[in-house]
């Protein structure tokens, strides 16, 4: 069983810009990679109409979810839900139901619900609106596309309620070994046992420590007995 790919993409100037740090692409990975479901892409861009369309049609035609984060608020610059419904050909408007989500937080809130607020209840048409517990402010799903916030907490409490509804395959397992030698020592013998298990992942990732170069090898797959022997078989070369 293959199993299903996912891509991300990232909105907004800010993390261009380097003012924020975005990290929920690593929080993503990692829930991605506990249900079984492969991330292989991810895009960083502007808030900009037409790249934010281009990159959605793209990564959804490849992949068979998309997530997005940022550029769902009140402000002029989020503009990321009538980007992604000219993408997928949607229309889009406020819809009663997130109206009256935002309406009774906002009143419970004893806060005013004005023009501004009201621009975050505007969803394409046949999306499902994604549950936002910490703000209210929803997100919404059309056709593969999972739309959410871009603050971080949020972001992890909106797709907390994503996950359970996608279907993936068996979770991503992972073992790795620290070796004290240069990658430049063990390419070709680690290369070699690559080729062997050619159904499994294997990556080196060099580090340096005081003044001293090592290697962590990292085996990847979803079949545990081919991941420990191979894992096996690297102890034994470089354990």
């Amino acid at each position: 069983m293959t199993n299903p790919t996912a891509a991300m993409l990232v909105i907004g100037d800010e993390i261009l810009s380097g003012r924020t740090r975005d990290s929920n692409l690593h929080h993503l990975a990692q829930e991605l990679t506990r249900i079984g479901i492969s991330l292989r892409e991810a895009r960083v861009v502007a808030d900009a109409h037409d790249a934010i369309v281009a990159a959605v049609r793209a990564l959804a035609a490849a992949h068979a979810h998309v997530f997005t984060s940022g550029g769902i608020g009140p402000t002029h610059d989020d503009i990321t839900a009538d980007a992604v419904a000219a993408a997928m050909g949607a229309a889009i408007g406020q819809r009663a139901d997130a109206m009256a989500i935002l309406a009774a937080h906002y009143d419970r809130a004893g806060l005013p619900f004005n023009a501004a607020r009201q621009r975050m209840a505007r969803i394409p048409e046949g999306a499902r609106l994604i549950e936002n517990p910490i703000s209210a402010a929803p997100g919404f799903t059309l056709g593969n596309v999972h739309v959410l916030a871009g603050v971080p907490d949020i972001f992890a409490a909106m797709l907390a309620g994503v996950l359970p509804t996608l279907t993936g395959g068996p979770p991503l397992l992972s073992q790795s070994l620290r070796v004290n030698r240069g990658e430049g020592e063990i390419a070709g013998a680690f290369g070699a046992l690559a080729a062997e298990f050619p159904d499994l992942a294997m990556g080196s990732y060099p580090f340096v420590q005081n003044g001293a170069h090592g290697t962590n090898l990292v085996i990847r797959g979803t079949d545990p007995a081919r991941v420990d022997a191979a894992m096996l078989r690297l102890t034994r070369l470089f354990g």
